[in-house]
């Protein structure tokens, strides 16, 4: 039987958890995160499930894991939003003066959330876990995740640890920072890096998935890819320009070698190797008018001001039928409305 709880004070610890399609994963999921936060902060917790548009019965689980536990709230958004968006809708719900996040999928052990915690109050606001194994990964999903940090560090100026995720825990002002981000196209883990304060490292092996397949496949990773070179970097920009510097260098010593010759008294030959020469500078054309219309868009896009997310629905328990104005739960989802209502506003 569950032990009797209040929720007469704010929780310590606030837990965000994005879900998408992992039905299969979520009552193994309660059953591990509730007693990892228990052991900490005993009841004074929350955890935050926010549905990402699954088209499974992820959110049916999710309603019927909030109908049987207080502490545990779903947050439903009206489709698909993705990954990041999910997890800054979770972000924007928390009550907790710590923040957890880690996966659905089980691959982050919310079992490290104590020696996390320990590290932490060792006056650090970010702790975040840093993947010395990956287990149940392919070679090439490794092989591509190592060639990303070592892009992506060499392209921005904001330090990014290597082989992290958004496994991580954070005190209540770091997210504050966060949520005070407007930006549409985010990647949290840069975001955490820019907002800065202390943070440190946390090593721990990555399990294997729990149950399912991915929902992160090659298409979405080279989206987030794109929205973490384009967020924190104006290299490709400058890449442009430096392309067009050597390929123009190049003409002007190739006309000069063609004067040369001419002055020779020769002529050069080789319709094929200037047809090719046409082609190779259209690709090149292209290329960078892709490039600058790639940041050219997502200025567009955020001038528009739309709302990062809509949420339809915020299941949890309710107040008993009598109750007063004084339960606790209550005013729990008053305060939560509430905050629902900004975004809601600004979508109209």
């Amino acid at each position: 039987m569950q032990a009797a709880h209040s929720w007469s004070d704010a929780p310590a610890l606030s837990v965000v958890i994005p879900v998408y399609n992992e039905e299969a994963v979520l009552d193994a999921l309660v059953a591990r995160v509730i007693p990892a936060c228990e052991a900490v902060f005993g009841h004074r917790f929350e955890l935050l499930l926010v549905n990402d548009g699954s088209k499974d019965g992820s959110w049916a689980a999710i309603c019927r894991h909030a109908d049987r536990d207080p502490r545990i709230a779903g947050i439903n958004l009206s489709r698909n939003h993705g990954h990041q968006l999910a997890l800054t809708a979770g972000l924007h719900q928390v009550r907790g003066d710590w923040v957890f996040v880690l996966d659905a999928d089980l691959q982050d052990p919310p079992e490290l959330l104590g020696p996390m915690l320990a590290k932490a109050q060792e006056g650090f606001d970010v702790v975040y876990g840093q993947r010395t194994r990956r287990e149940g990964e392919t070679a090439f999903k490794r092989g591509t995740a190592s060639l990303f940090y070592r892009m992506l560090g060499s392209m921005v100026d904001t330090d990014i640890p290597r082989d992290t995720g958004d496994f991580r825990l954070m005190t209540r002002r770091v997210v504050d920072q966060l949520n005070a981000m407007p930006e549409r196209y985010r990647f949290v883990r840069g975001m955490v890096s820019f907002v800065g304060f202390r943070q440190c490292a946390f090593p721990y092996a990555r399990e294997a998935r729990f149950a399912g397949e991915t929902n992160y496949p090659l298409r979405k990773m080279i989206a987030l890819a794109v929205d973490a070179v384009t967020s924190f970097s104006t290299v490709p920009l400058r890449f442009a320009s430096h392309l067009g510097m050597v390929f123009g260098v190049g003409g002007m010593l190739a006309l000069g070698w063609i004067g040369w010759v001419w002055l020779q008294g020769g002529t050069v030959q080789g319709w094929a190797s200037l047809a090719a020469l046409i082609l190779i500078m259209g690709s090149v054309q292209l290329m960078v008018i892709g490039v600058f219309g790639e940041y050219l868009g997502r200025m567009y896009m955020e001038a528009k001001q739309r709302p990062l997310f809509i949420i339809a629905d915020v299941h949890r328990q309710t107040a008993a039928a009598d109750g007063s104005a004084g339960n606790p739960v209550a005013r729990m989802e008053q305060d939560l409305a509430a905050r629902l209502a900004a975004p809601q506003r600004a979508s109209q």
